[in-house]
């Protein structure tokens, strides 16, 4: 039997966990997941664990030019057997219901000929209020079918009905909506959802260029167990190779030992000093641009001792040596053989961002700085949103509070101009 394909629409509401296993679920058993992820759901679960499980790209922005020359939300909305939204908040069927469009999820519904599946998912006083029982019955009416919801507690503390539909019940929905109870436990799946070859080519602007990126802390040894290092969780740089390779670029990902791992697609070099990491971007030379989002430590310990340091009867703490790292942006903004054309540096201000940041890029002779504020409660080190200023010999730009991995698209694009 043919193997299908479902659009699931993912809504922002605490049951989004729960699609991660549907999506695993489906996959096993042969249907396709083309993920839609809304801004709020977005909160729950992350690009990159629906992205791994459905084996497709996430999409999440219906302004999203490169693929709207192609009217890529049509596409979207025609080209899947099915479309299931998982969880369905009130907000988005009180938007279906009212034939709202104002982002990429009520677009989709809007504009699909295809049959819908609803696996609400809310508050019990949510979904007993009369306005949402007004939207049902519409929605019902326009021809959607719905799994659940269920009753038991909820996340907030209130108990009845409201609770999204567990993953089994809702893939027995799909499938029967989809009549294909029959297919074997592990067919061959479809290929993933693609544009055509003439959206694919425009919408690759860094296709062919080279681009090295650089992430995450570096570790500066004092013993064999102990070293100097920051909190740079990697996430950052990480999310900026995957926005570069989804432009079409060749990443070579220079990491430390960062939390978030590194993207696929991506040529991965692993290292832990700042010497080994100068070493690993002069080896990956020469490239179009490099990025250099690593926290590099700015010391190292001189005398680091060869086995482990040990306390003695004195109370005496050990005396430390430090010198210098090597200042890996410097070198490369001020190569006179072979420096990329565009060098994009980080700066992690505590205090006075835009003078510090824009004294860093003069001082190393970089065409960018991204300056960020990584002091005590911004909550950047380690979290999932950034707010960052791009700072150029033009001028500063100011960029509002997003998430990670779209500072990260941002700023792929505008490397993408400037190379153009």
């Amino acid at each position: 039997m043919t193997a299908r394909r479902v659009l699931l629409i993912i809504g922002g509401g605490i049951a989004a966990y729960k699609v991660l296993t549907l999506i695993r679920d489906l996959g096993r058993r042969g249907i396709a997941v083309t993920p839609v992820l809304t801004e709020a759901g977005a909160e729950f679960v992350t690009p990159l664990s629906v992205s791994a499980l459905a084996g497709e790209v996430v999409h999440d922005a219906l302004f999203d030019l490169t693929r709207e020359a192609e009217m890529g939300h049509i596409q979207l909305s025609r080209s899947a057997d099915l479309v299931v939204v998982a969880p369905a908040t009130a907000n988005l069927m009180a938007k279906m219901a009212a034939g709202l469009a104002d982002d990429l999820a009520s677009t989709l519904l809007l504009a699909t000929d295809k049959k819908v599946l609803l696996a609400p998912a809310m508050n019990v006083r949510m979904w007993q209020h009369t306005a949402t029982q007004r939207n049902i019955e519409t929605l019902r009416a326009d021809g959607a079918q719905m799994v659940g919801p269920d009753e038991g507690d909820m996340a907030c503390g209130e108990y009845g009905p409201g609770r999204m539909a567990e993953p089994a019940e809702i893939l027995t929905a799909i499938e029967r909506m989809l009549d294909a109870r029959t297919l074997p436990a592990s067919p061959s799946r479809p290929a993933p959802l693609r544009l055509p070859p003439e959206a694919v080519i425009r919408r690759q602007p860094l296709a062919g260029r080279h681009v090295i990126v650089t992430s995450g802390p570096t570790q500066e040894p004092i013993d064999p167990v102990r070293y100097i290092s920051n909190r740079s969780s990697g996430a950052q740089g990480s999310a900026i190779a995957a926005a570069l390779r989804d432009l079409g670029a060749r990443v070579s990902f220079v990491t430390g030992p960062a939390e978030t791992p590194p993207p696929a697609g991506v040529d991965v070099i692993r290292v832990s000093t700042a010497d080994q990491m100068r070493e690993a971007v002069e080896a990956a030379l020469p490239a179009d641009a490099a990025v250099m989002a690593a926290a590099v430590a700015d010391w190292k310990v001189a005398n680091a001792a060869g086995s482990k340091m040990k306390k003695d009867a004195s109370g005496a703490a050990p005396a430390l040596e430090f010198t210098e790292n090597p200042d890996i942006l410097a070198w490369v903004s001020q190569l006179t053989d072979g420096r990329p054309q565009l060098v994009v540096g980080f700066a992690a201000e505590t205090d006075q961002l835009i003078d510090n940041a824009s004294a860093k890029r003069r001082r190393k002779g970089c065409d960018w700085i991204v300056a960020n504020d990584v002091g005590e409660g911004t909550g950047t080190f380690g979290g999932a949103e950034n707010t960052v200023t791009l700072i150029t010999e033009t001028g500063n730009e100011s960029w509002p509070k997003m998430r990670k991995d779209q500072v990260a698209a941002k700023l792929a694009g505008r490397i993408a101009e400037a190379l153009s």
